[in-house]
């Protein structure tokens, strides 16, 4: 049967065949010249063939010696590199960040949080898979990412869960639009509304559509994007109405181009969160962004355009 190697005896054979001589390979080692010929005599027996040759102090490399020095000088060069590159990954400052997100967390949260995180960790590699809630999970199961930042429900076997904020979703419609001037919702004609909505297979989608289905009204024509800033773009318009969170439109609020208005009781709101598997511990650099996170929308909060989790309270 086949055996590998143990790293020590190639270790003390490397040593031995730089400096051809036992008592310097001993010294190297800080090793007796015993344990030197001992561990010599145990790698031979195991490989069934001699290493080395003898030739009054000096020692010579037989060609199967050659070979092996050659193999072992390499082996144990990888494994010190691989051994530095690892620490280093650990220091602080280093690290890997893999997240999803999705297009809205790219536009509207992530910038602000990276930078800071980037602070942090100057040589940090960092990788964005945008990604709905859906397609995130599935990332994160897949390993192909290590947090997952998704919006709706994650209770889901095998994840752990750090609640960041709640938002709620609004009718959002042009200056010019007749809600706009009245500056309330005539619910009567909500169904006869063009509405511009987010990614159909977006959690976001599903839960207005819930939404829309239990009071009846009817999604007649819509339009779907994957960009909420576009949305905003074809609401001021006049193309159609939007649902969105006022965090997102409040500078267009401000500004008047755009209008909020609620829907009926109950609020249509939507949970974030930041979720990882539960069978990961998670790194530095990846502890450093959920704080950035939770530290990024509790200045939302203040403004008052979110809800914090009852645990911020």
């Amino acid at each position: 049967m086949n055996r590998s190697f143990e790293t020590r005896q190639l270790e003390i054979f490397a040593a031995l065949a730089r400096s051809g001589s036992f008592t310097d390979a001993a010294k190297q080692m800080s090793l007796t010249q015993s344990a030197i010929s001992h561990s010599l005599k145990a790698l031979e027996s195991d490989l069934e063939c001699s290493l080395i040759e003898r030739v009054g102090r000096t020692v010579l490399l037989t060609p199967a010696g050659e070979h092996l020095f050659k193999e072992a000088s390499r082996i144990l060069n990888d494994l010190k590199r691989t051994r530095q590159e690892v620490e280093s990954i650990s220091a602080w400052g280093r690290g890997r960040l893999r997240i999803s997100a999705s297009v809205t967390s790219c536009e509207f949260l992530l910038p602000s949080i990276l930078r800071e995180f980037k602070e942090c960790f100057p040589e940090a590699p960092i990788q964005i898979a945008p990604a709905d809630s859906p397609e995130a999970l599935n990332l994160l199961e897949a390993h192909e990412v290590d947090l997952a930042l998704v919006v709706g429900a994650t209770e889901t076997t095998g994840l752990k869960r750090q609640d960041l904020f709640t938002d709620e979703l609004q009718f959002v419609v042009g200056s010019a639009h007749p809600w706009a001037r009245a500056q309330k919702v005539n619910f009567r004609e909500v169904s006869e509304q063009s509405f511009i909505l987010y990614n159909r297979k977006s959690s976001t989608f599903q839960s207005i559509e819930s939404y829309f289905r239990e009071r009846r009204w009817r999604l007649q024509s819509f339009v779907e994007m994957g960009s909420m800033n576009a949305i905003k773009e074809l609401i001021k318009i006049g193309f159609g109405v939007g649902l969105l969170p006022r965090w997102i439109v409040d500078r267009e609020i401000q500004e008047g181009s755009l209008c909020a208005l609620p829907l009926t009781r109950p609020k249509l709101q939507r949970k974030w969160s930041l979720v990882w598997l539960e069978s990961k511990k998670l790194t530095l650099a990846e502890e450093t962004f959920a704080g950035l996170c939770s530290a990024a929308v509790e200045n939302l909060a203040l403004e008052g355009k979110i809800e914090l989790p009852s645990i911020h309270a």
